[in-house]
């Protein structure tokens, strides 16, 4: 399972680390998202590769904290820049502050 939120402290070489597939892994693959009721009346969202979880997202991602979205729109606006980003073999699919504001998710 993979988050769309970058961890809080750099994560220092592995061997055991995780590794992200080939840009062209998911090429022919259906994406599809769900939306998630979140703690304190927000909003998150699930990314599926062929019906299997690959991205479990109840915070807002880029933000600190771990509030969820305001409103069921914006996590959609996410979950769908997520989903494009996979689509384009961009592993993590990292979601910066910039898009969000773009997309008009958070000021």
């Amino acid at each position: 399972m993979l988050f769309a939120q970058a961890p809080s402290a750099p994560a220092q070489p592995d061997s055991s680390a995780a590794k992200f597939p080939e840009a062209s892994a998911y090429a022919n693959t259906k994406l599809t998202y769900k939306i998630l009721d979140a703690p304190k009346h927000t909003y998150g969202y699930d990314v599926f590769a062929d019906s299997r979880l690959m991205i479990h997202q109840t915070s807002v991602p880029a933000l600190p904290g771990n509030e969820g979205f305001k409103t069921k729109q914006d996590a959609t606006k996410v979950a769908l820049l997520v989903i494009e980003k996979i689509k384009k073999g961009e592993m993590p699919p990292t979601i910066l502050v910039d898009e969000m504001k773009r997309l008009g998710v958070i000021k």
